[in-house]
């Protein structure tokens, strides 16, 4: 018996194996022709290891001022970073990782401002931890295009580069709270605030993608099956904002900043006819490329709530001017005012002496508190006064096109607040309300919404996609009566008796407007701040004053004031030198004899004319010359002919031979202006003034050449 199950187990295991095979080549034969193992595509599987995709980010829009000038736009910067793994070099004689650790670390140190010995650790450790590649720390990141050069030049194996896309502003400080901030999330810019929030989804586009196939050391391989999907830039955001007016406005409050030590500084411009916002700006305010301790991250035109003080005396004026009952040659008595034997009394502004008896146009003149309060409260009446505050907008936001604004709040539930609004305190409200309120005295009674964004238009065609457009928010008072106030409010700054006779005046242009004198809220009393100045003080006026062109508002909170200085010079000094230089500059026409005290030039012809003429004919008009090459012939110029500019502003002529000027002291802007005459692409790095070129003085330049620049805020 066993002789024949020995004799048949040849037989057995022949079956057993047989099996086995076919149950393999069977399972073999399924994967080949279904290609799935355990439900896996093996194919789709290896397609997946072997392949690489990256994302092909799309260019945020940028955000340009109403004259094509760019206030916030992407600028390329690199990171470093260090192959570590020896697999990745093929040929010893052309090395691709890093060799020699002490040399790379030696000579990285001083381009990247690190020392050597902590780069050296950095490359040990990720040799020891079997890592592929390391990276620098915040040291190795956002490199200039000349840091990335310097290091290239050395020939280091191993060191590489990654694109970045950081947010620049070329403008450094300048409308910061406006244009806003970004953040990058996941390697992609966010905007935070301002502009750059309120026109994310515009400004961002949609990313594109790569793929290809490649070997184990991220190589392409030879038949790659490449994809490509092209990204979609985010669209450009063109806003009101005017640069040479917004650059007026942030030098006047520079200076008032450095001589005055103000706690807070809010100014405004608009077109008085559209409702556009032509310059925006706050102190304290901060520089978006470079952050540091920021003192106010907040929009205070809009987002900041404030009791105005006597510029609410216009609207006071104004309402009672519509409702009839304002009588310019009728009298009062100035000095106090008790409205009932259960009312608390208000004083006028000089500790309620008041000036006696005196008439209501003198009231409005010297800025009388009884005067504004018997208006409102006995002529008018509360019930019907705040109907007027409500047709003013004061109890809603402005509704301007930026994000994080705010209202102010009407407080009227009591006697004595529906008489100090009349006056500016107790009720509050922000420079913009006060701004669209003004429209209405401007604009024979039509009350225009503020907006900043003038056109969206796609990035790669320039068509325009959506177009900002006044609209009339209200008609609160008449044309007639709009004109009347504008009338009264004239003889604020012209008579001796005004609170702006002298301060505020236009050389060549009428002024209509109102000073304020604001008190401050106690912190911890309840109360209000005393001491000479612990108020904010504020100027709100309109130019030409019979039919005006532009608005203006400025407050300046807690100046630091001599004793022999009036209380408006910090606002009178921003308010005097932004609104009659744009005037000027916007070419409206003076109403008034003028003197310039600053020389306007016409710009004589310069096409197809020769570099001598040219050059001769501007030193002969006065006009500051840089001429850019040795050419004979003018190939452009930085000023239309025709326009008109002052006596201290640069204009760059192009010769059809341009050499490289010495750059030395030049700030970021003027090399802007080079740059786009000649068309060359320009990286730069730091703020201020440069101090660095790579091109040197003499060589020719073209627009397939690259400038990297260095600056710095203090020139030896």
């Amino acid at each position: 018996m066993r002789v024949k199950i020995e004799k048949f187990l040849p037989v057995v295991w022949i079956c057993v194996f047989s099996i086995g095979f076919l149950v393999i080549l069977g399972r073999f034969l399924f994967i080949q022709v279904t290609g799935e193992v355990s439900g896996v595509d093996i194919k789709a599987l290896a397609d997946e290891k072997r392949t690489n995709e990256y994302a092909i980010p799309a260019k945020r829009g940028t955000i340009y001022d109403r004259n094509g000038m760019p206030l916030a736009q992407d600028h390329t910067v690199y990171r470093i970073y260090a192959v570590l793994d020896e697999a990745y070099t093929s040929d010893p004689l052309t090395p691709r990782h890093v060799q020699d650790v002490d040399k790379t670390a030696k000579r990285l140190a001083p381009i990247l401002d690190m020392d050597k010995n902590e780069i050296s650790d950095i490359l040990h450790k990720g040799i020891e931890n079997g890592r592929f590649q390391v990276e620098f720390g915040n040291n190795g990141k956002e490199l200039t295009q000349q840091q990335k050069e310097e290091i290239e030049a050395l020939n280091l194996p191993g060191i590489y580069f990654n694109d970045e896309v950081i947010r620049f502003y070329p403008n450094g400080m300048f409308a910061s709270n406006t244009l806003g901030l970004t953040n990058k999330t996941d390697d992609k810019i966010v905007g935070i605030s301002g502009v750059e929030k309120n026109y994310n989804d515009i400004l961002t586009g949609a990313d594109g993608y790569i793929s290809y196939q490649r070997d184990k050391f991220n190589v392409k391989l030879l038949n790659p099956k490449e994809v490509v999907q092209e990204p979609a830039d985010g669209d450009n955001v063109i806003l009101t904002l005017d640069q040479k007016i917004q650059t007026l406005l942030e030098d006047s409050m520079s200076e008032v900043v450095e001589q005055y030590n103000p706690e807070r500084i809010s100014a405004v411009v608009m077109d008085a006819k559209t409702g556009e916002i032509l310059a925006m700006s706050n102190r304290p305010s901060y520089n978006p490329n470079n952050l540091g301790d920021v003192e106010n991250w907040y929009n205070d035109v809009i987002s900041t709530p404030f009791e105005p003080g006597s510029t609410m005396k216009i609207f006071t004026l104004a309402a009672a001017i519509e409702e009839g009952v304002w009588n310019p040659n009728d009298t009062f008595q100035s000095g106090t005012y008790k409205a009932g034997a259960n009312i608390q009394q208000i004083g006028d502004h000089n500790w309620g002496k008041g000036w006696g008896p005196i008439t209501y146009l003198e009231g409005i003149q010297r800025s009388s508190n009884v005067a504004a309060a018997k208006l409102a409260y006995e002529k008018i009446g509360p019930a019907k006064f705040l109907d007027y505050l409500n047709a003013f907008d004061f109890d809603t936001v402005s509704g301007i096109d930026l994000d994080g604004e705010v209202a102010g709040v009407i407080q009227y539930n009591y006697a004595i607040e529906q008489i100090t609004t009349s006056f500016g305190q107790g009720t509050t409200t922000t420079p913009i309300q006060l701004m669209k309120a003004a429209t209405a005295i401007a604009n024979n009674g039509k009350m225009l919404k503020p907006y900043i964004i003038k056109e969206i238009a796609d990035a790669n065609t320039g068509k325009v996609l959506q177009e900002g457009k006044t609209e009339v928010a209200g008609e609160p008072i008449s044309a007639e009566t709009a004109k009347k106030t504008l009338e009264v409010l004239e003889t604020v700054i012209t008579s001796e008796k005004g609170t702006g006779y002298k301060r505020y005046k236009l050389d060549g242009y009428s002024l209509a407007g109102k000073t304020g004198t604001a008190q401050i809220p106690h912190p911890e009393t309840g109360g209000y701040m005393t001491g000479r100045e612990n108020y904010i003080f504020s100027f709100l006026g309109m130019a030409p004053a019979e039919d005006p062109e532009l608005i203006m508002y400025v407050s300046v909170k807690q100046p630091e004031l001599k004793d022999n200085e009036p209380d408006s010079a910090p606002v009178s000094f921003i308010f005097n030198n932004v609104m009659e230089n744009s005037l000027r500059y916007l070419n409206i026409d003076t109403d008034q004899e003028k003197t310039p005290s600053i020389p306007i030039i016409k710009v004589p012809e310069w096409k197809n004319k020769t570099t001598k003429d040219v050059a001769d004919q501007f030193e002969e008009a006065g006009i500051q010359t840089v001429v850019i090459g040795d050419g004979d012939n003018v190939v452009n110029v930085s000023v239309e002919a025709g326009s008109e500019i002052t006596a201290h502003q640069k204009v760059y002529v192009l010769t059809d031979a341009p050499k490289m000027p010495d750059l030395s002291g030049w700030s970021l802007r003027d090399v802007i202006k080079l740059q786009s005459l000649v068309g060359f692409e320009m990286n730069w790095s730091g703020e201020g003034y440069v101090v660095k070129q790579d091109l040197q003085q003499g060589s020719s330049i073209s627009s397939n050449d690259e400038l990297s620049i260095e600056l710095s805020s203090t020139i030896d």
